[in-house]
């Protein structure tokens, strides 16, 4: 889950990080009753779901309260890269001296949680690391001892030449450790850094992804999800016990396990063709949840073919018959189906199928139903 700028800063300030005063608005009255609360010069950032927003436009410094109405004005409404802008953050400007990166990630390699600073601060990480990589400074913490002060200073002297600002810092970057172990999250970065005139620290932007899986423990994180923004078919998917993520493809899949998932949608490219979604419905899927695959597959108009790809471990193949039959029942259908069905009570699950008399397209292997499902999405 994806926390927005503004919800990523209240979490963050929770655990002590340096949040400079703001609110965020949605209407021109909020901008207006907001602007009564802060200091000037303030910043209006626009929020999405999407970085790149300078670049945009959707960041803007106003001096007077006349110049920030205008300015929140253009930018509520406005697209960025596709996205309609619906929300506005309004904060108390920062007089910059020093932008640095900070940012706490899981690294797969070390299988552990890594802190990265930076005093390439304000500039995408990643282009970073690509130009400049030896401006990223690392360490991967043991989870067992965690992530000790002295530590957290070695990274802080290497980004910050003042003793007394690196020491605090120092004390920042923990904070941020913190904040990534108690929320639960896969990434905890603030882009940048600042280091105001007045040589105080500010977190000026800030991310945070929270692992989904997580979310049960943390029911005040999952009031944040900003609906305006969220895939209601996932969400929706969920709640079924489906795992959907939409894709921009025309070949809808529905297969039974991540991996095969995933193999599913590899040899979708292999042989020319672009999955339209990742579907997964799990390892002891039910005809209701076959039912709900396919009704949220065939919602999206981009679907021109439907590869069922069904390996029966847990998973029975008389119980995705089965909600296939049911599916087929209850909605119209109006796309071409391919299905290979193995693996447990293969044999009923295909007897069940060929009594029904539905217009399935059958396939013996794997290549094959990929093949003739990218086929028949292309006529």
């Amino acid at each position: 889950m994806k926390l927005l700028e503004y919800s990523s800063k209240e979490v963050l300030k929770r655990y002590g990080l340096p949040i400079q005063p703001g609110e965020v608005a949605r209407t021109q009255e909020d901008v207006e009753r907001i602007l009564g609360t802060l200091k000037f010069p303030v910043v209006i950032k626009a929020q999405v779901p999407v970085g790149g927003r300078g670049k945009a436009g959707g960041v803007k410094l106003a001096n007077t309260k006349e110049e920030a109405l205008e300015k929140a004005k253009a930018i509520l409404g406005m697209e960025i890269k596709g996205i309609k802008v619906k929300k506005v953050l309004i904060t108390e400007a920062v007089d910059i001296d020093k932008e640095i990166y900070a940012g706490v990630v899981v690294d797969r390699r070390s299988k552990r949680p890594v802190v990265m600073v930076s005093s390439e601060g304000g500039v995408d990480i990643e282009e970073v690391a690509r130009t400049k990589p030896e401006a990223i400074h690392k360490y991967a913490v043991d989870p067992i001892l965690g992530f000790p002060p002295y530590r957290a200073r070695e990274l802080a002297f290497k980004v910050v030449d003042d003793p007394k600002l690196a020491v605090k810092f120092a004390s920042y970057l923990v904070k941020l450790y913190n904040a990534f172990v108690g929320l639960d999250a896969q990434l905890a970065e603030i882009n940048p850094f600042v280091i105001d005139k007045n040589g105080e620290l500010w977190a000026v932007d800030a991310k945070v992804i929270v692992d989904d899986n997580a979310l049960f423990r943390h029911p005040d994180i999952e009031r944040m999800r900003d609906m305006d923004y969220e895939n209601l078919e996932e969400l929706e998917a969920k709640q079924y016990g489906l795992s959907f993520v939409k894709l921009e493809g025309n070949v809808g899949c529905m297969v039974n396990g991540a991996g095969l998932a995933m193999a599913t949608m590899d040899i979708i490219k292999k042989y020319g063709g672009e999955p339209a979604n990742f579907l997964d419905v799990g390892g002891s899927s039910n005809p209701e949840k076959v039912t709900k695959a396919m009704e949220i597959i065939l919602r999206d108009p981009n679907v021109k073919s439907i590869y069922v790809n069904i390996f029966g471990g847990i998973t029975r193949c008389d119980d995705i018959a089965r909600g296939l039959i049911e599916a087929f029942s209850s909605m119209d259908v109006k796309v071409p189906v391919v299905i290979r069905l193995t693996g447990t009570n293969e044999e009923l699950g295909k007897k069940m199928l060929e009594e029904s008399g539905l217009p399935l397209v059958t396939a013996s292997t794997m290549a094959e139903g990929a093949q003739k499902a990218i086929e028949l999405a292309s006529k």
